[in-house]
């Protein structure tokens, strides 16, 4: 990624996102301000419904989209629909491929997954449904116990508030630890920096 430009941020919405895992990361980037772009994209381009009731507009459609900084991917249960949508899945697998990162939020990894670019390599996802992500795409090497892993750039974080310490990390790699506190102190957000940190995998019986 090139530092001497603002972050371009390049967020995929589908009918029945889940509102945090999209918003809460976007909150974080936004506070970047100049430092940063965010282009919401979607299969077309308008009005897209959450799960929770309010819908998000996206900017553009999805084949109108080159490669990102970032490409966000939040979960949420549109994302079983949305698997079985071969035009949706071909846009996501060419823009994840021509993306310098990609970030996924609760089970949006289980969405990236389906795709089969995460073959071979760790991921995580919602702590709750962990079994049975893990059970549908055994080719990836599923990781209970973290709150996000990186594994190239596929960066995969677990349930809905995890995003947001993910897109933390992300910022304190691109510019520096320093700039992502800040970010964090103004959102009044206690950012987890520890990757490993996830009292939820025991919770949910993991």
């Amino acid at each position: 990624m090139n530092s001497s430009r603002p972050l371009r941020i390049g967020a995929v919405l589908f009918e029945n996102f889940e509102i945090l895992d999209f918003f809460g990361p976007l909150e974080m980037f936004a506070l970047l301000k100049e430092d940063a772009v965010i282009t919401v994209i979607a299969e077309k381009a308008g009005v897209v419904q959450s799960s929770g009731g309010p819908s998000a507009h996206a900017d553009m459609a999805m084949a109108a989209a080159h490669s990102f900084d970032v490409l966000l991917i939040p979960g949420g249960i549109g994302t079983r629909k949305e698997m079985l949508n071969e035009p949706f899945m071909r846009e996501l697998v060419r823009l994840a491929e021509t993306s310098a990162l990609v970030m996924t939020v609760c089970t949006g990894s289980y969405l990236l997954a389906k795709t089969g670019l995460l073959d071979g390599r760790k991921a995580t996802t919602n702590k709750k449904v962990f079994r049975m992500v893990a059970d549908a795409v055994p080719a990836v090497d599923w990781i209970s116990h973290a709150r996000w892993v990186e594994d190239g750039k596929y960066l995969t974080s677990s349930g809905i508030s995890a995003g947001i310490d993910l897109s933390l990390a992300v910022i304190g790699k691109r510019f520096s630890k320093e700039r992502a506190l800040e970010i964090a102190d103004h959102a009044e957000y206690e950012w987890h920096q520890d990757s490993s940190w996830d009292p939820f995998a025991d919770i949910n019986g993991l």
